[in-house]
């Protein structure tokens, strides 16, 4: 991963493969954006004229490239687009926000692939602003070629330049400054075990089954101090999660679930993430059409966000009890599998028909649910790639937030456009919950089709223990990136929801929650 240090040098002196400063989209051309001051006296105060010469406009997401002056031990400056720039009621004191900052950082680590070392002057007014920077570089350096033939070494990989961004310095940032070195270790803790998210989903599932992803999940638990428990499907059969074995009956990789759990010992609260992990999703009976199957080794992106805040949130110490619990199964078509029309006793007790082997995930979901429920935990989090219904509502970069509490739905709405990732309050309507009665069982796994993400999130309620304060991410839309890269965003796996349950989980530590 590239490697991330701060610097309190002048531009001009730094050795680097190339200078990135930031440009914002003023009223009567580009604006060069805070950072960048040495470069803009290189050219005699006329830097914005120069990149407006070229092609630039300060817009989001636009990158420009011109030799650096004389004088510089960089030979290229890269110029990336901010956005608009803020007027002066808008500006905080660096003029731009985290999330400017951690996108335009993402673009620039993108283009510069190849690159040993670049230096990043972007606009720097504290700690927040080195973090965002920091992530973004992080993120956007991200790349998966574990399958491509892109030579066996990274010595091979850096030769034929695929190799990712390999040192970014931070300019602004304080080396010595205990606040300036804390945001780097963040954006290092948790941009880290969001790329191992990206990985997981990544993954093809032929090599990630729900054993394999247990086995991941165990040996991350004991580098960081985590302990962890897997319940193979011996134990799932002798404790009766109905969901979890109803949903891998079809296929040979049979299901797990697996339990993390994060204690401090200054610790008051306990927060619960459940995480819906189907490996590969076929369907099963009621198997998906053509065109819809490719894409779903990213069926487990809720339970790799799971895993992976709970390793942050041990990394980074925070004085809160964070539990994941981990529903790993695959959902295969098979003389075993679950068929419409079956009837299932999950783990809670209740029975639930089976209408549609397609909706598995709430299946896996709600054992982990009712598992979950049984410590009383202060919250419950479940994050899943539940519905095309949410993808219908929200569209592709927005997921939708659930919950039987509107102050909490709103605390994970306003930590979710804190850290960056675009999120969007959804209600419970009662009179939906009618079209799930099921004339042979306690409740259906289908009801109506009209607002079937806000069905599946009424479903799940149904297992959350009495009492407790729960929540449903339905990142089905975000989760998996089809188009184009973008900002800090790749192609694929995103691991989107990581950093809104850290964030979460800091804000439970600091004692912002209940």
């Amino acid at each position: 991963m590239t490697a991330l240090t701060l610097s309190t040098s002048a531009a001009p002196g730094l050795r680097a493969d190339a200078l990135v400063i930031g440009v914002a989209k003023g009223a009567k051309g580009p604006v060069v954006a805070p950072g960048a001051e040495a470069v803009d006296k290189a050219y005699d105060g006329k830097l914005a004229g120069v990149l407006e010469t070229l092609g630039a406009s300060g817009a989001e997401g636009e990158l420009t490239k011109l030799p650096a002056p004389a004088g510089f031990k960089a030979p290229l400056v890269v110029a990336v687009g901010l956005g608009a720039a803020p007027d002066a009621e808008e500006a905080d004191d660096a003029g731009h926000g985290a999330e400017v900052l951690r996108r335009a950082a993402g673009v620039a680590a993108r283009a510069l692939v190849g690159a040993k070392k670049a230096a990043f002057a972007l606009p720097v007014d504290g700690p927040g602003a080195i973090e965002a920077i920091g992530e973004g570089v992080l993120l956007g350096a991200y790349s998966f070629d574990t399958y491509k033939d892109t030579g066996t070494s990274a010595k091979e990989r850096a030769k034929n330049g695929k190799a990712p961004l390999a040192e970014a310095v931070l300019l602004g940032g304080k080396p010595r400054d205990a606040a300036h070195k804390g945001a780097v270790a963040r954006a290092v803790a948790v941009s880290e075990e969001l790329n191992r998210a990206r990985d997981l989903i990544n993954t093809p599932p032929n090599d990630l089954t729900p054993e394999i992803f247990a086995a991941i999940a165990q040996a991350a638990a004991k580098e960081h101090g985590i302990k962890v428990q897997v319940l193979d499907e011996k134990a799932l059969v002798k404790g009766g999660y109905g969901g979890l074995l109803g949903v891998g009956g079809g296929s040979a990789a049979t299901p797990r679930l697996v339990k993390l759990s994060y204690t401090h010992s200054k610790a008051d609260k306990h927060l619960a993430y459940v995480g819906k992990g189907i490996t590969y999703d076929s369907g099963g009976i009621s198997l998906k059409p053509a065109g819809h199957n490719e894409t779903m080794k990213c069926d487990m992106s809720g339970a790799a966000a799971v895993f992976a805040a709970v390793v942050a949130a041990a990394r980074l110490g925070l004085h809160v009890n964070v539990t994941g619990w981990l529903a790993l199964a695959e959902n295969m078509p098979s003389g075993s599998a679950v068929r419409p029309g079956d009837v299932l006793r999950m783990y809670s007790g209740k029975t639930v028909e089976v209408l549609n082997t397609d909706a598995e995930g709430r299946l896996v979901l709600a054992d982990a649910l009712w598992a979950a429920s049984q410590e009383n935990p202060d919250a419950i989090v479940d994050v899943a790639t539940l519905t095309g219904a949410m993808m219908l509502a929200l569209g592709s970069r927005t997921f939708g937030v659930m919950a039987n509490d509107d102050a909490f739905r709103s605390t994970l709405h306003e930590a979710a456009e804190e850290v960056g990732e675009p999120a969007w309050p959804m209600p419970l309507p009662e009179h939906l919950r009618k079209g799930m009665e099921s004339p042979v069982a306690d409740i259906a796994n289908m009801g109506e089709r009209m607002g079937g993400g806000l069905v599946a999130g009424l479903f799940l309620r149904e297992f959350v223990g009495e009492g407790i304060t729960w929540a449903h991410l339905d990142i089905a839309g975000p989760a998996f990136n089809e188009g184009g890269p973008f900002g800090y965003t790749p192609k694929g796996g995103t691991g989107t929801a990581v950093r809104t349950l850290v964030r979460l989980a800091e804000l439970t530590a600091e004692g912002e929650l209940g």
